[in-house]
């Protein structure tokens, strides 16, 4: 098993940058691989960014591609979501999630394993 848990976000202006973190419990950490989702309110669960187990393959929904850069530090255990040039419609709360079957590039959350609780990040115009 895997305990997750997001920090990071908060209230920036558009154009601005945030980065979130999503540390992980266990000694496991590597073998998963892991992703960024995101929520806004009357709005299904959304993919933002996957990466693999080695972190060399990272994977980006359109929206966020060449703003977003997902990374991992299997060192320590954690997880992060650089967000430049945020939007407006960025604003939402975002999930941290892993999986462990060891495929990369997850796109569903519903084949996502572990989550944690989320971080409300606001984005104003």
């Amino acid at each position: 098993q895997v305990q997750l848990v997001e920090s990071g976000g908060g209230l920036v202006q558009a154009g601005g940058s945030l980065r979130l973190s999503c540390a992980a419990s266990g000694r496991t950490f590597s073998r998963y691989s892991l992703g960024w989702f995101r929520q806004a309110p009357g709005k299904e669960r959304e993919f933002v960014a996957a990466i693999s187990l080695s972190g060399r393959s990272t994977f980006y929904a359109d929206s966020v591609k060449g703003r977003f850069t997902i990374s991992r530090d299997n060192a320590k255990n954690t997880m992060y979501l650089q967000m430049n040039s945020l939007k407006p419609e960025d604003t939402a709360v975002y999930y941290c999630a892993a999986d462990g079957t060891g495929y990369s590039g997850i796109r569903r959350p519903d084949e996502y394993d572990y989550w944690g609780q989320g971080t409300q990040v606001t984005v104003s115009s």
